[in-house]
């Protein structure tokens, strides 16, 4: 029944888009060489043919190191003079725009084209297979066994550093055999990190409180008001794993609960919450030798009907000088610093993300959960003023995974950070599908700047990759994710939007700037409808996120 329904579907796309010139192929894993490699069946090839694109880019000798990096100037000199070969692997390059700015010979890997073919640092295998993605760590094992991307890393001397959003231990084979090395810490610590439940032992060993909460098993809605009869009725679940808008459960009363029961119930341990008047918040950092690199408090933009369909989804961020009151936000940023010392105690290093909720009603600061890698929010935290009148929070992450030694001094960063002068006005919407309806695209608009009206209305402007292009309100930096041939699903991405100044009001609301940009981008897109339910259901089991899993 479904190879019926998939051969369905590909015939109404053929009959609506040309078809691909290199279907038919099957992909590509690395063969094995002789020499050391011997031993790995999956090792990749010594002379590949180069990739055109990359023939002129092969790196020389890495750059003769310093003795110690010892000042923020040393690090901009170091990344600038760069030989070696890093790359950011995943489905889309959003996470580090612009980074490339700052890394010589830094270059995206992704599989999803943003940018149509004109961004030189983007490499996009031309040749796409038939595959269901079940996680973004699919999606990168995927990219790196096809042989466009091994050719395309050859061509560029084979060896290098490889940076991801998402990782498992089959990522980090695959970039052993290719002579990749992994900046960040084993698949292994990262997944502990990861969950929720671990995330709340860490903070209350080091004095950073959690909402009031009780850890448990549960077994029914009676057992549920047992083990939480101290947090009153109005109760939040969260499981161990998976983003929070497809993970957290509101439940104040036993029908609520039943529709989350089958979820809830099979999990081996919930975290249940008190229900709390709450704002919630995000902050990124970086765990170094040297020291906790802790940048900006951001607001976060949650479950807002018009950008997601998720309640309690997360769809974007402001960042502002004025985020919360100054006493909110040095706690935020004191909670951070210590979270981040532990999490070094644990073994783990590197860039991180925590969320915190504001209880509105008391001002308190509470930690929500941990994000151990790059997140959403980064393609804020790396562009905004304080980053580009030092570096980025990336390039901490790169310097303390690199052989470099260096002694930089953190409280001098992060005293600097924290200064309003420091920090400009940026904010970022992600615009999902929301409505139930699948369809076939056949209208998209370009990734670029774009201008808005004084009726607000908008229109294209020109091409950019970097939200620095944007120079003020009237205008937005676009960056589509859902083009012309892609399914159009509920909770698809259609793209980014980066802007100047804010888009939500002092109460958590988006102001009519934001509905007009929201309004504007979505009448760009345009979709066939497929009219056959079945061949819906098929479209979207084998679209690119369809699996309900985060790709940004």
């Amino acid at each position: 029944m479904t190879r019926h329904l998939l051969k369905r579907l590909r015939q109404i796309v053929a009959r609506w888009l040309m078809p691909d010139e290199d279907q038919g192929q099957t992909p590509v894993k690395p063969e094995p060489v002789s020499g050391s490699a011997a031993a790995k069946p999956n090792a990749p090839q010594e002379v590949p043919p180069q990739h055109p694109q990359a023939a002129q880019e092969r790196p020389t000798k890495g750059i003769k190191e310093m003795k110690k990096i010892t000042s923020v100037s040393d690090i901009r000199r170091y990344f600038h003079n760069n030989k070696e070969p890093v790359y950011f692997i995943s489905a889309t390059n959003f996470n580090l725009l612009g980074i490339g700015d700052w890394v010589g010979n830094f270059r995206h890997i992704t599989y999803i084209d943003c940018f149509d073919g004109r961004q030189k640092n983007i490499f996009v295998p031309k040749t796409k297979f038939p595959r269901d993605f079940e996680s973004i760590e699919d999606i990168n094992n995927y990219l790196l066994e096809h042989k466009e991307v091994i050719d395309y890393l050859q061509s560029r001397g084979g060896k290098g550093t490889a940076t991801f959003l998402m990782f498992d231990e089959h990522t980090e084979e695959i970039c052993e055999q290719l002579g990749l090395s992994v900046a960040f810490p084993p698949a292994e610590l990262r997944s502990r990190m990861d969950n929720k439940i671990e995330t709340v032992r860490i903070g209350n060993k080091v004095g950073v409180p959690s909402v009031p909460n009780v850890l448990a098993k549960v077994n029914s809605y009676a057992h549920l008001q047992e083990v939480s009869e101290e947090l009153g009725t109005d109760l939040v679940i969260q499981s161990a794993f998976g983003d929070s808008g497809h993970t957290t459960f509101f439940v104040s009363n036993e029908d609520e609960y039943y529709k989350y029961a089958e979820e809830i119930e099979a999990e081996p341990e919930v975290k249940i919450m008190k229900r709390i008047n709450c704002r919630g918040s995000a902050i990124e950092a970086c765990s170094t030798r040297c020291g906790t690199v802790v940048g900006p408090l951001m607001t976060e933009l949650v479950g807002f009907k018009t950008l997601t369909p998720y309640k309690g989804g997360w769809c974007g961020n402001e960042m502002f000088a004025g985020a919360f009151t100054q006493e909110v936000r040095d706690k935020a940023r004191e909670y951070t610093f210590k979270f981040g010392e532990a999490l070094r105690d644990e073994g783990y290093r590197g860039y991180f993300e925590l969320d915190f909720l504001i209880d509105m009603d008391t001002d308190e600061v509470y930690l929500g959960e941990l994000n151990p890698r790059v997140t959403g929010a980064s393609s804020l935290t790396n562009v905004a003023a304080f980053a580009h009148s030092d570096v980025p929070l990336f390039l901490f992450h790169l310097l303390e995974f690199s052989d470099q030694d260096f002694d930089i001094n953190i409280e001098e960063i992060n005293e600097r950070w924290s200064h309003p002068d420091s920090i400009d006005s940026w904010s970022q919407l992600v615009i999902k599908h929301t409505d139930e309806s699948v369809d076939l695209l056949t209208q998209a608009p370009q990734s670029g700047v774009w201008r808005m009206s004084e009726d607000g209305s908008i229109g294209y402007d020109h091409y950019n990759y970097h939200p620095h292009a944007a120079e003020s309100e009237q205008e937005a930096f676009f960056m589509r994710i859902s083009g012309v041939g892609d399914f159009r699903y509920e909770g698809a991405d259609l793209g980014i939007l980066i802007t100047r100044g804010r888009l939500m009001n002092d109460n958590f609301e988006l102001t009519p700037r934001a509905k007009a940009w929201i309004d504007g981008i979505r009448g760009q897109f345009a979709g066939q409808a497929l009219q056959d339910p079945a061949i819906e259901e098929a479209a979207v089991s084998h679209a690119i996120g369809g699996s309900n899993f985060k790709i940004l």
